[in-house]
C-alpha cells in the first residue's frame, strides 16, 4: 500500500475530518517564474491541482470546500494575465461539470457575482444551477471576493433595515451578521490552508475564520497535491480546538 492510501486509511480511522476545508491557493506565478514558463502556465497547473483537491475532498467525505479562486485585488494585474484567468475559469466550469454531476458536487460562488464579466458569470450561474440538487461536496469558489467589502456590505443592509424598520439594533448579533455574508448557509471554516509559505489571510473569510485553524506549507500551489493535502488534515486531526476555553 502506498503512503497516500495509508495516510487516507489512518484519516478514516481517526475519524477527526473538518467539515469545511478553505484554501488560500497561492504561488502559481512564482511557480511559472521558477520553472522558466509563462505565468498562464503557472495557473494551468494551478487547474490541475485544484481538480486533484476537489476529487479527494469529495472521496474523504468533507462538506464544504471554499477556494481563493479570484480576488477583488486580482483586477489590478496585468490586464492579459486577469483576461487569460477569466477564459480559464469559464472553460473550466464547462470542461469540469459533468465529473461535477457524477461526483454530487454542488458548485457555489462567494463573491460580487455580479461584477464578473457577463460570460464567466453566464457560466457560473449555469454551473450552480445544474449542479444545485447534487447532495455531496459544496465546492465553494470565493471569486471577485474581498472580506472587508463582503463585512461592509453586511452592515449596509443591516442599516437599511434599520433604516426602513424592518429590523431592531437590539436584534442585531452575530448570526444576523453571518447571514449577510457571501457565505450565507455555509459553516465557518473549520481549516484554512494557504500554499507557498506567505503568512497572512491575505483579505479572505476575514469573519468566518475567527476560530479556524490555519496551515500554512511553503510548496506552491502547482506542487500541492494529494498527499499534502492529506498530510495538512492529519495535522488538523492533531490539533485541540477550544474555541477560548480552557483545557
Amino acid at each position: 500500500m502506498d503512503q497516500l492510501s495509508l495516510i487516507k486509511d489512518e484519516l478514516k480511522k481517526r475519524g477527526v475530518l473538518p467539515g469545511h476545508v478553505a484554501i488560500i491557493m497561492d504561488g502559481n506565478g512564482r511557480w511559472a517564474r521558477e520553472q522558466g514558463l509563462s505565468a498562464s502556465e503557472g495557473h494551468r497547473m494551478g487547474v490541475k491541482a485544484v481538480k486533484k483537491i476537489v476529487r479527494l475532498s469529495g472521496e474523504l467525505g468533507l462538506k464544504v470546500l471554499t477556494l481563493y479562486t479570484f480576488s477583488k485585488e486580482n483586477w489590478k494585474r496585468p490586464p492579459k494575465e486577469v483576461s487569460f484567468l477569466m477564459n480559464l475559469l469559464r472553460d473550466t466550469v464547462f470542461n469540469e461539470l459533468n465529473e461535477l454531476m457524477e461526483n454530487r458536487v454542488r458548485l457555489m460562488v462567494s463573491g460580487d457575482l455580479d461584477g464578473m464579466p457577463l460570460s464567466q458569470r453566464k457560466s457560473l450561474k449555469y454551473g450552480m444551477n445544474k449542479t444545485r440538487d447534487n447532495s455531496g461536496l459544496v465546492l465553494n469558489l470565493a471569486l471577485n471576493y474581498s472580506g472587508r467589502e463582503e463585512i461592509v456590505q453586511a452592515v449596509k443592509k443591516i442599516c437599511m433595515e434599520v433604516k426602513n424598520g424592518s429590523r431592531g439594533i437590539e436584534e442585531i448579533n452575530e448570526e444576523v451578521i453571518s447571514s449577510l455574508l457571501y457565505t450565507q448557509g455555509l459553516p465557518d471554516p473549520d481549516l484554512v490552508i494557504r500554499t507557498s509559505g506567505e503568512l497572512r489571510l491575505s483579505n479572505f473569510l476575514l469573519w468566518q475564520s475567527s476560530y479556524s485553524e490555519l496551515y500554512i506549507t511553503p510548496k506552491y500551489w502547482p506542487d500541492f497535491d494529494e498527499l499534502d493535502f492529506c498530510e495538512a488534515l492529519m495535522d488538523y486531526s492533531n490539533r485541540e480546538r477550544r474555541f477560548g476555553g480552557r483545557t
